[in-house]
């Protein structure tokens, strides 16, 4: 049974390896805490064997809440042998009232040989039988990406609030991406160019990529890699081989993406990139973005007219598409009615898109509410106005990150340098 296929069930952040001779015992226990303060208690016992690399055998732990909840509080346990070691993958369960639930290996022994590591990767099977890769980590936030297109399509806090926006009427089903998340775009911004709107990379399946970068030593983010190749059909559109890999990792409050571009044709291409950050927002009228102020920006209302901008932070009471070019590395989303703000860090893209579609064009767009502009703001990380160029067998690399702070008042305004110069 390939844990993708299990239903309702959602992987923790974290496994842990213990060294075993054969014939040895792995044991498990869980424990689930339901929202009417029921528990859930099972116990099962897998039997250690040298095995091939990369075999592996499932232990089902399963039960019934003491107060009646639904049975489907079930969860799995993965026992994965490699080299003599055996990993015991610990799980989230959510079903009928499920709030958390977590697999912990058992008996002193035990604890004492377990080393935490980040696990690579986490995966459930949509409805329609579509990938989709769970990343947590211990306080609680989460995130959730999908292998068509690459697209982050929840990011969650601690207090299980969403902080990236979808749109109710978004259309799931491939060829399209969805209206929301982070979608991205590859080797085409808009219609900066003359391939397809945003490129084809976000309308592409990709897969988990098996040779990611090393991870750092420090922190042990949720972590999961993902890699899309040329292939002969995008070779018709786009005539240049590439590899497009990307690390999508989740730490309290933060969110990062590195995306990293590989020549691996015989000659030089050129691209443009955008990670496009549909943020959620509580009032679009209530928000300001500081950082941008005095920059150089295109409007494309205005056919891609060159201005610069002269308020002090930008506003909105209209719509608004613009790229700002050669941005600092910081930009601060201030939401005045949360209290929170959005912080964004970036490298390797220089430019910054702001976008809202505003009622008149929100009305327009076939997978956007009417009033859904109301409560979203996209500001994207981009490299725009420069076409970043790759000789053969160069690579390119970017990294941003996302994170959440509490906004500080002083009469009614955030002061900006807590955020963008990370005064306290």
């Amino acid at each position: 049974m390939d844990p993708s296929n299990v239903p309702m069930v959602t992987w923790q952040q974290s496994k842990k390896f213990v060294k075993l001779n054969s014939g040895e015992r792995v044991t498990a226990s869980g424990k689930i805490k339901t929202e009417r303060g029921a528990k859930l208690k099972a116990n099962k016992a897998g039997i250690y064997k040298k095995w091939k690399e990369r075999s592996h055998q499932h232990v089902s732990l399963k039960g019934r809440s003491n107060e009646g909840i639904e049975e489907a509080n079930n969860f799995t346990v993965v026992v994965k042998y490699h080299h003599g070691y055996a990993a015991i993958w610990s799980f989230f369960a959510r079903k009928a009232g499920v709030e958390e639930g977590k697999v912990h290996p058992i008996g002193r022994s035990l604890r004492e040989k377990l080393r935490k590591i980040t696990m690579p990767v986490n995966m459930i099977q949509d409805g329609d039988g579509s990938p989709r890769i769970i990343l947590s980590e211990p306080t609680g936030s989460t995130a959730e990406v999908l292998l068509y297109g690459a697209q982050v399509v929840s990011w969650k806090n601690e207090r299980r609030e969403e902080l990236l926006f979808r749109s109710n009427k978004a259309l799931s089903k491939p060829p399209k991406s969805i209206r929301g998340g982070i979608p991205i775009c590859f080797p085409q911004f808009s219609n900066f160019g003359s391939l397809e709107q945003h490129g084809f990379a976000r309308n592409k399946l990709w897969s988990v990529d098996n040779s990611p970068m090393p991870l750092p030593t420090a922190n042990n983010p949720s972590t999961v890699d993902l890699i899309l190749k040329s292939t002969e059909e995008d070779l018709k559109t786009w005539p240049h081989r590439f590899e497009l890999r990307l690390r999508v990792s989740l730490s309290a409050n933060k969110l990062t993406l590195i995306p990293r571009v590989r020549n691996t044709d015989s000659k030089a291409f050129s691209f443009t990139f955008a990670l496009c950050n549909y943020l959620s927002v509580s009032d679009i009228s209530e928000v300001r973005v500081e950082g941008l102020e005095t920059l150089d920006y295109l409007d494309n209302l205005l056919q891609k007219g060159r201005y610069t901008e002269q308020a002090d932070a930008i506003t909105f009471d209209g719509e608004i598409d613009r790229v700002y070019l050669s941005t600092p590395t910081k930009i601060a989303i201030i939401d005045h009615e949360k209290k929170r703000t959005y912080v964004l860090r970036k490298e390797g893209m220089p430019d910054a898109v702001l976008w809202n579609p505003w009622d008149k064009k929100a009305k327009a767009l076939p997978d956007l509410g009417d009033e859904d502009y109301k409560t979203m703001l996209c500001v994207d990380s981009a490299a725009i106005e420069t076409a970043i160029i790759l000789k053969p067998f160069e690579e390119w690399k970017g990294r941003q990150e996302l994170s959440t702070v509490s906004s500080s008042y002083c009469s009614g305004q955030l002061d900006p340098r807590k955020v963008l110069h990370g005064f306290s």
